[in-house]
């Protein structure tokens, strides 16, 4: 990405209404817990009748549960820039995950994104340590590969960058490289455990206030979860005649509810409680099956009925995420169905730290400095008191190939716009409030609320979206199916995967 992503013009709201910092005379602390590919309705509190999850469960009974919020992309990468920047993806490039995989003959020639997130972005983690936080980072980050582009280097003061699978042995810390460095971290453990223990020991050592990001790679394939979780949801699932949420998947988000119950534990024992937000959401939807499905390599994953769709996919299923808050001056065991996306944290927490610094009512045209940071969020304190917020318009954009075609969508209001961007692509249109599960596309019946909404969406990638789709010349369509993997620049084939898992 380039630096004249970051500085297009834009308008920040005026935020307004009484900060915890103030109510409790000093800066509140903030635990952002951002789980891996886990899906709206994977948990009790959303509606799951398999999987147990007691801890998230009473986080929501003590704050807020947001109904319609959105992670900021469809994969991973983009909405990590999101939280971290202030900014929608696009604005950054960051659209794909990092390094990304595409294919060479389709129709259309996909942009390929930087990285890592360009070390010039402002994050939320230096924002607040301009303010007298201290920052700590937990987990995966997958937003650049070197040691200069890891948290370390973005301003977070403890560091813990891990890599791997989820049992114990397969993971380790790399420090944001790929090198197999020495590592300080215990990993006998499953992980979500060890990154709980970092989490409870940053907690515990931390001056007032802290921040602390913990990103567990649970519940991201492979499904890897212990034998006495599988076997409970095994026989849960054949009781109930069902074969989803598969039993390894289930008992992932079973480890990962340990996780948060730890992390509470922790903040409640210094007696933090009534100063420290716990905000707990995903980076995308919930995975159905790998974009390169192979019934004898691959499980099925999870289905988030009614809504449509799953990771990758810019249907609801692929976008709408848990929410849940508790912390201070929010009422407890409520519901929000304000919409929010992942890049209106950033904002959200500086303004409940009372740095208001990116409050305004007026339009900027001059670029940003470190003290004014560019971002495209909102401030949305205010749902989470249960306080009505006005209609708003949230955009995303994914032009690559994935789970699904090349496109880019809208919500404004009940309306989602779903446009696919190769020429002559089919744009649908649907009204979530009547129909969430986005069944019946009603493009046809209102072509004059379409038209507006196309309009409504080409003035913002003109002045968002840095790159998108061009027709491809080296279009083949015997070959339009192959993928290529940008880490290597070959095609991707499993075939070695198969013969190694033949007797």
């Amino acid at each position: 990405m380039n630096s004249i992503c970051l500085f297009r013009p834009v308008v920040f709201l005026l935020f307004v209404g009484l900060s915890a910092g103030t109510a409790l005379g000093q800066s509140p602390n903030f635990v952002l817990i951002l789980v891996d590919d886990l899906g709206w309705r994977d948990l009790a509190c959303y509606g799951s009748e398999i999987v147990d999850t007691p801890n998230i469960d009473a986080l929501s009974r003590r704050g807020v549960r947001m109904t319609n919020f959105y992670a900021s992309a469809a994969v991973c990468s983009p909405t990590r820039f999101a939280l971290q920047s202030g900014q929608n993806p696009a604005r950054g490039g960051i659209t794909a995950h990092i390094p990304g995989h595409w294919r060479p003959f389709e129709t259309v020639q996909t942009p390929r994104v930087p990285s890592a997130m360009p070390t010039d972005v402002v994050t939320i983690a230096e924002r607040l340590k301009r303010h007298g936080y201290q920052t700590g980072y937990v987990g995966k980050w997958h937003l650049g590969n070197q040691p200069q582009h890891g948290p370390a280097n973005q301003g977070y003061d403890v560091a813990h960058v891990l890599s791997g699978a989820h049992a114990a042995g397969r993971y380790r810390e790399v420090f944001a490289s790929r090198k197999k460095e020495n590592s300080s971290v215990d990993t006998s453990k499953y992980r979500t455990e060890t990154e709980a223990d970092l989490a409870t020991d940053f907690i515990e050592a931390a001056d007032q206030p802290y921040y602390l990001m913990v990103s567990p790679f649970a519940v991201h394939i492979p499904l890897e979860a212990e034998a006495d979780k599988v076997e409970k949801y095994q026989q849960r699932l054949n009781k109930a005649g069902r074969e989803l949420p598969h039993p390894k998947y289930a008992a992932m988000i079973e480890h990962v509810d340990d996780m948060v119950g730890r992390i509470v534990e922790a903040i409640d024992r210094r007696g933090d409680a009534d100063r420290t937000y716990v905000i707990f959401t995903s980076d995308n939807g919930a995975l159905f099956r790998r974009y390169d499905f192979d019934p004898e390599l691959d499980d099925t994953v999870s289905r988030q009925t009614p809504l449509r769709g799953e990771k990758g996919m810019l249907y609801e299923a692929g976008i709408r995420v848990p929410m849940i808050v508790a912390g201070p001056d929010i009422p407890a065991g409520t519901q929000s169905d304000a919409v929010g996306i992942t890049h209106d944290l950033y904002p959200t927490m500086l303004h409940l730290s009372e740095d208001k610094s990116v409050a305004s009512n007026q339009v900027h045209a001059t670029p940003p400095n470190e003290f004014f940071p560019f971002v495209d969020g909102i401030n949305i304190a205010s749902a989470w008191r249960g306080e009505d917020m006005p209609m708003r318009t949230i955009h995303f954009d994914y032009p690559h190939f994935h789970h699904d075609r090349p496109s880019r969508a809208m919500r404004s209001g009940r309306w989602k716009l779903i446009r696919y961007l190769e020429p002559g692509g089919p744009v649908h249109l649907f009204d979530l409030h009547a129909d969430p599960g986005e069944t019946e596309d009603l493009a046809d019946e209102k072509p004059d609320l379409v038209a507006k909404l196309v309009r409504q969406s080409d003035q913002w990638a003109t002045n968002v979206v840095g790159h998108t789709v061009v027709p491809n010349p080296a279009y083949d369509p015997e070959r339009a199916n192959d993928w290529y993997s940008y880490r290597t620049g070959e095609k991707i084939d499993r075939s070695a995967s198969k013969k190694r898992r033949k007797p």
